[in-house]
Parts: C-alpha cells; structure tokens; sequence
C-alpha cells in the first residue's frame, strides 16, 4: 500500500453548509447526540451547547459548536435558556425520560414559547416502554433488536463497535428525523418531537434481514448466511503476512473474475451458490490465501471487478491512496479525524473549531439585540 500524506483541513470559522442560517440547542450529553450535532454543523447549522460548568468538551464530535457553561439547577440560568431557546430552529437532548421537564425544560413548556421548534429526544429505549427508565449502552439496545444475535462467529455474538446501535440507529436517525420535521416545519410553521430511540434505529436498520428471513433466505445461525461469514465468496481471509483482505464476489461475473485471478480452476469452486459447498471450499480459499501476503493480494486483485479490499487498521486508512485523494481524512485542531460528509457540490460542509461563548452574548445575537 502506498504511503501517502494526510491532508489538513482547511481553517475555517464561518458555515458554508447548507444547514446555515438554522439555530440549534444541545445539551451536552456522550455518544449519539454530540456525533448527531457534529453532523448538523459540519453541514453549517449553529449548534450552541450546554455544557455543565468547566465540563468544556473534546474530540472530533465536538467540533463547530459554540460552547456555553450552564448550572441547569440555577432557575435564573433556566430562564435564559428559555429565551435562547425562543429563537431556536430545533433542540437536542439526550436524558432519561422526564429529566427536561423537571427541569422545566420539557416540549410542552418550550414549544408553548416557539411553536415552530423540533424538539429532538436521543435515548437508547425511547420516551416510552417498559424500559424507558434503565440504563443501557448500545449493546444493550441492538441485543433486543435481533442485531447482535446476527453479527459474529458461530459460536458468540461479537458487539459492532458502536456502529449499529449508537451512530447508524441513533445519531443517524435523529440527524433524519430533525431535518424532516425542520422541513415540515417550514411549510406549516409548527414544530414536533423527534423520538429517535436507538433500539428502532437498529431494528430499522435490519429491515433486510427481515425480508430475507420471512422469504425462507436467512437462517438465524451465524455464518450460515451468503452475507455474515458462511460464504466462501463473501468474508475475510487472512494472508501470510498475518493480515487479512476481503472479498464480495456475489454475482457471477465478479466470481468469476475471482476464480482467474486468484488460480481458482478446479471444479469445487463451481455452482458458488451452492450453501452445501461453501465450509469445504472457505477451507480451500483459506489455504490459497495464506500463499500470498496482503500487499500481493493487494497488487493483483484492487481496483478489480473482485470485489476486493485490503483490510486496514484505521491508522493504515488514513494512508490508503483512494482515501488520500478524496480526502476522506483529515488534520483538524492537531488531530486526525474523519472529514465532513456527505459532500455538497454548492455548499460545502467544513469542520470549524468549538469556541466558548457566554450565555447571556448568544442570547443577545439570536434575539438581535
């Protein structure tokens, strides 16, 4: 793999986005709600967030804030958030059910002042439920869901990071929700709660898998299945060198192109598609694989119609050439860190530094005082 240099993001303390111009209110929280405003003001939105005193928040998720330290205990401080939130386009929290409205915070009080605000709530059990009130952490959310049991090897489920639960069925489908209904909003003049609960975001996410199994294509053992390791064409094999790649040759000209390029002539590599086959033959293309180190593989089959990538660390990723030229990754405030996405060709997202601001200014700049 070729070694590349890390691009740097470009200063930037201004939006570009196209959310700029819309005024959004987070209380501070960890995990999906901060990554979720991180998207909102790459794509340009002004995010304050409330932060507990001398809590000042770090890392890429909070990144193009304005940053506010707020005693929510303080009545006085309670009040002018109400106000802040008077010339709000939408609000973000992330507490147990109930806690914003014994800070008198709830959607009932704040949509009775600004009717036109989207009130979006990121929880992992959602506002309802007879879990509503547990702890829980995005392992717990995407095991009820029929997610976890799915992702693994044959004999434990493995947790997918936090990518299922916190970030795909969290801080995505509240990003979706606020839009739309900030959309809705614009045509009626009305806002909305937003439930976003990361165990319907995970269940949502497997909507597939679903179809498959009501349709008799999806067997609830782990690699057993064309898409979760029980394929031989689909899965990651490990090279000489200790390193793995991975293949997706599904449709037959791609499997085919697999079979040439890989030395793949005899007959048991036939009628692919065959579940019968596939242990057998994962335990050849196992062996063929260990012949050559990740580089090698790398240099016959990248760029192919394989189907076929190397599996990189992600400190590997930043160097990859692909991810280089598109800029994919970035040097921003002294760290590397995924750039902005997705890309608008108009109004570009950028990633601004955070910048504390006091309570009382960012009330003022928003009433237009």
């Amino acid at each position: 793999m070729q070694d590349t240099t890390l691009a740097s993001s470009r200063p930037q303390t201004k939006a570009t986005g196209p959310l700029k111009g819309t005024r959004i209110v987070e209380f501070a929280g960890i995990g999906p709600g901060p990554f979720a405003c991180m998207l909102l003001a790459d794509m340009g939105a002004e995010v304050i967030t409330l932060v507990r005193p001398k809590q000042m928040p770090k890392g890429a998720a909070s990144r193009g804030r304005k940053v506010i330290e707020v005693d929510l205990k303080d009545k006085a401080a309670i009040t002018q958030v109400l106000s802040l939130l008077d010339s709000a386009d939408a609000l973000v929290e992330g507490y147990r059910p109930g806690v914003m409205e014994r800070l008198g915070l709830g959607p009932d009080v704040v949509l009775g002042r600004n009717r036109k605000l989207v009130y979006g709530r990121m929880t992992g059990w959602g506002q309802e439920g007879p879990l509503a009130q547990a702890a829980g952490h995005d392992i717990n959310y995407i095991s009820i869901t029929g997610a976890l049991a799915a992702i693994g090897g044959a004999d434990k489920p493995v947790p997918p990071l936090n990518l299922v639960g916190d970030f795909g069925g969290g801080s995505m489908y509240l990003v979706m929700g606020m839009l739309a209904a900030m959309l809705e909003a614009s045509r009626s003049g009305q806002g909305q709660v937003v439930d976003a609960a990361m165990c319907d975001g995970a269940a949502s996410l497997i909507t597939m898998f679903f179809d498959m199994t009501a349709a008799g294509r999806w067997k609830e053992s782990r690699e057993s299945n064309m898409l979760d390791g029980g394929a031989h064409f689909y899965g990651v094999y490990e090279c000489s060198c200790g390193n793995f790649i991975s293949i997706g040759s599904i449709e037959p000209q791609f499997y085919a192109e697999l079979r040439e390029l890989a030395g793949l002539s005899e007959a048991c590599y036939d009628n692919h598609m065959d579940p019968t086959n596939w242990a057998a033959v994962k335990d050849k293309l196992t062996a063929v694989f260990k012949t050559k180190s990740r580089d090698e593989w790398s240099k016959i089959m990248e760029g192919t119609d394989v189907c076929f990538a190397p599996v990189l660390t992600m400190s590997e990723a930043t160097r990859h050439p692909h991810m280089v030229a598109r800029e994919v990754f970035i040097q921003h405030e002294g760290a590397t860190q995924p750039a902005p996405a997705p890309r608008f060709s108009r109004t570009p997202s950028a990633a601004r530094p955070a910048v504390k601001v006091e309570l009382g200014d960012a009330v003022k700049e928003w009433q237009g005082a």
